[in-house]
């Protein structure tokens, strides 16, 4: 027997089995048989293709959905959810109990599950921010340490940040790249430390490279600070947040039953946090526990359902937050066109995200001087990938060869190993798609040919490698970073400065732990690889065999994939600028920390 939901998408599997699901309620209220009406069956289809992109609702107040008959949008939508038995208010849930569409405030359209699971969760942060904090020294003591913020530079928005931190259970700070969001958590750690040195402090984020960026942020922050304070915060731990919940890729072993036991969590990148994961942490943090999420609602939303920073900044959820609730809106770093371009698609936020608008983006591309920090150029897709961006690419794979090669042939390899680190973080190549002339897949068949979709074990040495899941026996987490490197026999092996959770580690205890595993030793049996990487402090030395279908090539990467990254250069292929997200092509300039080179099909 087949299954006849075999291939469908959540949308038409919803189209399918609702009907079947409630027919008691259809036959109970206006609608006769099994039948729906049509109007509810396009706002169902909608909302299922809406949950396939990680979005929980419809707002009938915007854009006909490509679901639904725009000529009916919304009145005729509003009324079939107004009748049908299947949708109810969502002031009247426990009237309803069987009702799985819920509308609120007659102008959004949820699943029940989610709207309830978002709703608690937004209950249960709001709650945290307006909970006053227990006096944790006198008024004398804090204003000491808000002077000693004042005194490291940050401006009156970023102070008040530090206050609110001292005042209540959860502060949001939010603002774009370059205004002083590291800085200012930075303040918040060391007024916290100088008050409370005994605070028990963790550092988190989504995926291995954002944890990484965090710590090393951290890290250089502090040599400003009191020593002893300095010395307390470059000990933090910091890790991704399915490492710190204890996820075993199912299910999470830290929850209300078996706590974290921590005064403080900062996270970072909350952009990226999706509204299940973020419910595991509050599952997981003890009361008592301090909450600082940092980020910038401007970036991409989760690919996760339930962009859970994107809820938190709606209007009444700001003002639910009060001043626990940090927007910081002065630029401190990354001017010139980048900036100014990435300012102007802030602006599109909230408007429509179906396609960029690319007459306003041409004229804000043309005309730029050759010597800023943004370059644009205009090629044709169809005629393959271009040479602007195959030059410099074929450039840096060369370059990473040849660095594998000088670390593989040398009788130290610390030296080695640091410098091919190093220069992953030198550029990055951005597309929105896999697949497609201008995709990853493209991109690496071009590079690698065949070898390309043949495993890790065929990639040469200096192929970077992007890990795709959480891999907690190994150390590893989803979006660590790595590159093939080869023994003077040949033999390969992927080398990751992994940031899976310990006390924060440099580039020197980095260059210290490559000098004690030299790659000389003697391998595990690529025939039985040992389940025992070799690890010293953060880097992870593996047989390709070990990540068989857990890490990809990553020369490219999807926009989707580099959030929380940064590099020196950054290339962003835009191959249907007419069909992207404004936040997309925000989110992958806001990588670049130098120059970015912009490469779209013909904007006019």
């Amino acid at each position: 027997m087949t299954a006849p939901s075999a291939g469908l998408g959540v949308a038409e599997l919803l189209l399918e089995a609702l009907p079947r699901l409630y027919a008691a309620q259809i036959n109970a209220g206006k609608s006769t048989g099994t039948t729906l009406d049509p109007a509810l069956l396009e706002v169902i289809g909608a909302l299922g293709s809406a949950l396939e992109r990680g979005e929980l609702e419809l707002d009938l107040g915007g854009p006909a959905p490509a679901e639904v008959n725009a000529s009916h949008w919304p009145q005729r939508h509003r009324q079939a959810l107004t009748h049908s038995p299947l949708s109810t208010d969502a002031a009247q849930l426990n009237e309803a109990p069987e009702a799985p569409l819920v509308l609120v405030d007659d102008r959004l359209v949820r699943w029940r599950r989610w709207h309830q699971q978002l709703e608690g969760v937004m209950e249960s942060l709001i709650h945290r921010a307006r909970s006053p904090l227990p006096a944790i020294a006198d008024p004398s003591q804090q204003r000491l340490a808000l002077d000693r913020a004042a005194a490291a530079g940050l401006d009156q928005t970023q102070q008040g940040a530090v206050a609110a931190a001292l005042h209540h259970g959860l502060v949001l700070l939010g603002g774009g790249p370059g205004t002083g969001k590291t800085s200012t958590v930075v303040q918040i750690l060391a007024a916290q430390l100088s008050l409370q040195p005994a605070l028990r402090i963790q550092l988190a984020a989504p995926t291995g490279k954002a944890a990484a960026r965090l710590q090393q942020a951290i890290e250089n922050g502090a040599g400003s600070l009191d020593p002893a304070v300095a010395i307390k915060l470059r000990r933090t731990p910091c890790s991704t947040l399915h490492r710190l919940l204890d996820s075993n890729g199912e299910r999470f072993g830290r929850h209300r039953r078996h706590p974290l036991e921590l005064d403080l969590l900062v996270v970072d990148e909350m952009s990226m946090v999706d509204l299940p994961l973020m419910e595991a942490l509050l599952d997981a943090l003890p009361a008592a526990c301090r909450l600082v999420l940092v980020g910038d609602p401007a970036q991409l939303p989760p690919v996760g359902p339930g962009p859970v920073l994107l809820e938190l900044q709606r209007p009444a959820r700001l003002k639910a937050l009060g001043e626990a609730a940090v927007q910081l809106t002065t630029t401190y770093r990354n001017h010139g066109a980048i900036a100014e371009l990435a300012n102007w698609l802030r602006g599109r936020e909230g408007s429509d995200l179906h396609g960029i608008d690319l007459r306003g983006l041409a004229s804000q591309l043309e005309g730029r001087p050759s010597s800023g920090n943004l370059s644009w150029q205009q090629a044709n897709p169809v005629r393959g990938l271009p040479a602007a961006l195959l030059e410099p690419l074929r450039r840096r794979q060369q370059q990473l060869a040849s660095l594998a090669a000088a670390m593989a042939s040398s009788s130290q390899p610390a030296h080695g190993a640091s410098a091919l680190l190093a220069a992953l973080g030198e550029m990055l190549i951005l597309t929105p798609v896999r697949r497609g002339r201008w995709g990853v897949e493209a991109i690496h068949q071009t590079l690698l040919g065949d070898a390309a979709t043949a495993g890790p074990g065929a990639w040469p040495p200096g192929t970077p490698v992007l890990c795709c899941r959480n891999l907690p026996d190994l150390g590893l987490a989803n979006g660590d970073l790595g590159v093939v490197v080869h023994r003077r026999g040949g033999e390969r092996r992927l080398l990751f400065a992994a940031a899976s959770g310990g006390p924060g580690r440099t580039a020197a205890s980095a260059e210290a732990a490559a000098s004690r595993d030299p790659l000389h030793a003697d391998p595990a049996s690529p025939e039985r690889p040992s389940s025992e990487p070799r690890n010293q402090d953060n880097l992870r030395w593996l047989h390709p065999a070990q990540m068989a279908g857990a890490v990809e090539p990553a020369l490219a990467l999807t926009v989707h994939k580099a959030q929380g990254s940064e590099a020196d250069t950054v290339i962003v292929l835009l191959p249907n600028p007419e069909r992207d997200d404004p936040r997309l092509l925000y989110t992958a300039l806001t990588r670049a920390r130098h120059h970015a080179l912009l490469i779209t099909a013909p904007l006019t």
